[in-house]
């Protein structure tokens, strides 16, 4: 996503309430009250609720990233769907005033995610501005990224927002390790306590060095309970300070190393605990077969795997074994350059529970290979052959008869494949996603074939220098098509992509 200013999320704001505001000049309905109100009470009824009723805050909203509708003038906020602090849910009685549960919770304050006894409408702007049930509605109509700018205006929205963890969903903090060393150690533990009260459960350390874990430790104590996933990205962390931010963080199950070459494969070895279910390491220089080794025997309960190394061989999947066998899901293998048909034999005898295997990039990959693939591994969900140029036609007809569970196939810079090909998983009726970006023998024949595939939801013919806007055309036919990406395709036209969006209107075109 695209950064934003603070300047335009803040004018956005402003727009937003002024729209709300200004599109409540119309007579207020009966049930709030005959006669006439000012703009003042209409917006504390629509956004905070009328008639001295003490509403939840919209933490209640269960899916509070979501959008809501333009809120109703007319129609009282139901009270079905919203919760009380204790999670209970209040029910609407036969009458007009909704009945409470008995066991009603204490009232404790609305920044803090509670119930607000005896609710007092705010009378002025500057009440309404720091009103919580005004604000808890106001903010549902930005996403996270933009509350997270939201939340620099005041330290009232900042509450607020950091006391509702649901409006943070989709974010995962990022910390700059050399800008944070040169904050004191106050502001160190402010914004470590400021994850927490977001319910943050991830974190990513950009260029973490061995210096900068033990701050991490003491600054940040709750770690040990609340990380559940740590990501560590071009970081100078040796083996020794991995160990001991591995032995700080007792309840991290997923864990990323990318780009930290200061990590041996020994330092794996001493690392790794039994209870990491999922593990990718790329771009680290000193990873090769013995990592291999070291995950494979250290960890029973992996569930997915994904290994970026261009010096990892064959040899290195001969380590997985029956062990592995029932938990491991996920098998993803990027640019393994080294690799041969003898590590698919590996795999396939190995793990053959997988539902989801990449080999992209493995370019020694060939129609034997997956022959293999097909014939064993019939639980495959999800199969990407992306720059694995030495895969024809053939690959894909075994593919189409033996993966009968099949629902997504990345077939990226396969530039040996062809119409005939994609005549043969066009059969596929599990198929619902298709890449076949850049794939230069591709035809508009090769398009009619695809269009037949009526539950195919996702397709991609990105950079394909064959197809016309005639074959493009054709592509309406895929009524149930969600996304449809045409980017660098040279067939393609204003025209086109009118008549495209004219015909599949629920679909996003991606030019």
């Amino acid at each position: 996503m695209s950064s934003i200013s603070a300047q335009g999320v803040v004018e956005r704001a402003s727009a937003e309430l002024t729209k709300r505001i200004n599109g409540l000049g119309l007579r207020t309905s009966k049930h709030h009250g005959g006669g006439r109100t000012s703009v003042m009470e209409r917006v504390t009824n629509v956004f905070c609720g009328g008639g001295g009723v003490a509403y939840t805050n919209l933490q209640s909203a269960n899916n509070v990233n979501a959008i809501p509708e333009k809120p109703s003038r007319s129609v009282p906020t139901s009270m079905n769907n919203m919760s009380t602090g204790n999670n209970k849910t209040l029910n609407n009685g036969t009458g007009s005033r909704p009945r409470i549960s008995r066991n009603k919770s204490k009232n404790v304050s609305l920044a803090s995610g509670g119930t607000g006894g005896g609710y007092v409408a705010p009378n002025t702007w500057e009440q309404l501005l720091q009103d919580d049930h005004f604000l808890g509605r106001f903010f549902l109509y930005f996403n996270a990224t933009e509350r997270r700018i939201l939340a620099q205006v005041c330290t009232r929205w900042r509450d607020v927002l950091y006391a509702r963890p649901r409006f943070w969903a989709g974010l995962i903090p990022v910390v700059r390790c050399r800008e944070a060393r040169s904050m004191p150690s106050s502001s160190r533990t402010r914004l470590y306590a400021s994850l927490v009260r977001r319910g943050f459960h991830s974190l990513v350390l950009l260029g973490a060095a061995d210096e900068d874990i033990p701050e991490l430790t003491h600054g940040f104590p709750l770690a040990q309970r609340y990380v559940h996933s740590l990501s560590l990205r071009c970081c100078a962390v040796t083996d020794r300070g991995l160990e001991a931010l591995l032995d700080h963080m007792q309840a991290l199950f997923e864990l990323e190393l990318a780009g930290c070459n200061e990590i041996t494969e020994a330092g794996l070895w001493a690392c790794l605990t039994p209870r990491i279910v999922s593990l990718s390491l790329s771009d680290c220089i000193n990873v090769a077969d013995e990592a291999v080794g070291a995950v494979a025997q250290l960890l029973p309960s992996l569930y997915e795997f994904s290994l970026q190394a261009y010096h990892v061989t064959d040899a290195a999947l001969r380590y997985f074994s029956a062990k592995q066998s029932s938990a491991l899901s996920i098998l993803r293998l990027q640019s393994c350059w080294e690799l041969t048909n003898q590590a698919v034999i590996n795999i396939v005898h190995s793990l053959p529970n997988l539902t989801v295997l990449s080999l992209s990039g493995c370019s020694k990959v060939t129609d034997d290979g997956v022959e293999l693939i097909a014939e064993n591994l019939l639980r495959l969900r999800s199969l990407d052959l992306s720059w694995c140029s030495r895969i024809t036609d053939a690959a894909l007809e075994y593919i189409a008869c033996d993966l009968n569970h099949l629902e997504e196939l990345t077939l990226d810079r396969c530039v040996h494949i062809t119409d005939i090909g994609v005549g043969y998983i066009s059969t596929m009726g599990s198929l619902s996603a298709v890449f076949l970006r850049w794939c230069s023998q591709l035809r508009d024949y090769g398009l009619q074939h695809l269009c037949n595939m009526r539950s195919l939801q996702v397709l991609s013919v990105a950079g394909c220098p064959l197809l016309t806007s005639s074959g493009l055309s054709g592509l309406i036919q895929l009524r149930h098509l969600h996304e449809l990406e045409l980017t660098n395709c040279p067939g393609t036209s204003r025209e086109l992509f009118d008549y495209l969006r004219e015909h599949l209107p629920r679909c996003l075109i991606i030019e």
